[in-house]
């Protein structure tokens, strides 16, 4: 049968639709059934990972709207534990759950309704980089990965069809330096409390990640050997917090910081010129045209991950437009989005097709730049022929020693914490 005769069938059918749909316009219905289909998603997270132009491009994609509900870390979990109902989609650090999970308040995700949901990288689902284990002390995301079944208050011990959360971005941490005014190889986070950085250190004030940091220079220094960094008993935190405040008696910090742009001042003004800092901030000195190093270090790194949640509350057409927005999100361009920002996202094949092949080589196989890198806004953040701290993201995410977790001692911890701030 010929391809014309198939079209002329169809011509009455699809006049008949059109004056169909004329009389629904005429009626002005239209509007009405359009309203109901206009759906918006409260994401609940820290302002760091609601970025404005990721809302625009998915609402443009989908028509699904974002409202963001930025709030800090702390309440971000408080929310999840008190208030499932204040939104459609959470964000969240997967140290969190360990609080989240017992309270019955998050839907197992259904991963067989995430289309790239056996693309998630390994280091998840397996603790692994290119086949090799990474570190897991502190809250290791496969320790939290899956759930038992929807509803379940527990962490499956081994994968299943239910997630906890869906990764979004994550990134390994270590000390930022200024090259420039240290001159001299930097590879330990025992140099953090050199007494040759007297006044011009400083450490991140948020107790839990702080900790860790604290840990890192501990056992890097020879004093102690953790069995688990992130779950320290009364006299493990006892012995760090004890070495952070002879170190601070001695005038060591010029400040304890907590606030990201404060980070990045204190670096940027040669005040400060080694510290506890992000990869974005690091980036954000650079932006500025001043050297500053994301430097690796012997004893690895301590990571962190976030990952989308989904309240038990949300039914119907909402959690069908929060499926959507995951699916959206790991499709490829949020991914090259957060790739160039220095993040590292949870799908890399589908992130690596939105980007081109010299921005891939530089930021996730250590390559030399080809030409200038730009950040996603267009300002330059690497000149050509410039390589990436970390080299590959394999030599960085294959060097974890430990990930950002909540303690059994956290109260205990957090007080003592507190006695280091006033010492």
């Amino acid at each position: 049968m010929s391809h014309d005769t198939d079209k002329t069938r169809s011509e009455p059918q699809r006049r008949q639709i059109l004056k169909g749909a004329a009389a629904v316009l005429a009626s002005g219905m239209f509007p009405a059934i359009h309203a109901q289909e206009k759906i918006t998603l409260r994401y609940l997270g820290t302002a760091v990972n609601q970025d404005k132009t990721i809302a625009e491009k998915f609402e443009a994609d989908t028509g699904i709207k974002i409202q963001y509900v930025a709030v800090t870390t702390d309440e971000v979990a408080k929310r999840a534990i008190t208030a499932p109902n204040s939104f459609d989609l959470i964000d969240t650090e997967y140290f969190s759950l360990k609080k989240i999970i017992p309270t019955g308040n998050l839907l197992g995700i259904d991963s067989r309704r995430i289309k790239n949901a056996d693309k998630i990288t390994p280091l998840f689902t397996q603790g692994t980089v290119a086949g090799k284990v990474v570190g897991d002390q502190g809250t290791a995301p496969k320790k939290v990965m899956y759930l038992e079944k929807p509803d379940s208050r527990k962490f499956a011990s081994a994968p299943t069809p239910f997630m906890t959360l869906i990764p979004t971005v994550y990134n390994a941490d270590t000390l930022g330096i200024r090259p420039d005014l240290i001159k001299r190889p930097i590879s330990s986070w025992a140099e953090l409390l050199n007494p040759e950085f007297k006044g011009k250190a400083a450490i991140l004030n948020i107790p839990s990640i702080g900790i860790m940091d604290a840990a890192m220079v501990v056992e890097a220094m020879g004093l102690y050997k953790y069995p688990d960094k992130g779950n320290m008993s009364k006299a493990e935190i006892d012995l760090t917090i004890k070495t952070l405040i002879e170190a601070k008696k001695a005038g060591q910090f010029r400040a304890l910081w907590k606030d990201f742009n404060e980070s990045v001042n204190l670096m940027a003004s040669g005040e400060v010129v080694i510290q506890s800092m992000w990869s974005p901030a690091v980036t954000a000195v650079r932006t500025k045209g001043i050297a500053c190093n994301f430097q690796p270090l012997k004893e690895g790194y301590r990571a962190w991950a976030a990952g989308f949640g989904l309240p038990k509350t949300l039914s119907g057409r909402k959690l069908d437009g929060a499926y959507e927005f995951i699916n959206w999100f790991l499709d490829g361009w949020a991914g090259a989005y957060l790739n160039r920002q220095g993040y590292y996202s949870a799908v890399l094949d589908t992130a690596k097709a939105k980007m081109e092949a010299y921005e891939w080589a530089y930021w996730m196989e250590g390559k030399p730049a080809a030409k200038d890198i730009k950040n996603p806004t267009g300002e330059v953040l690497a000149k050509a022929g410039s390589v990436r701290d970390g080299g590959s993201y394999e030599q960085r995410m294959g060097s974890i020693a430990c990930w950002n977790a909540v303690m059994d001692e956290n109260e205990y911890m957090v007080r003592k914490w507190n006695e280091f701030v006033a010492a």
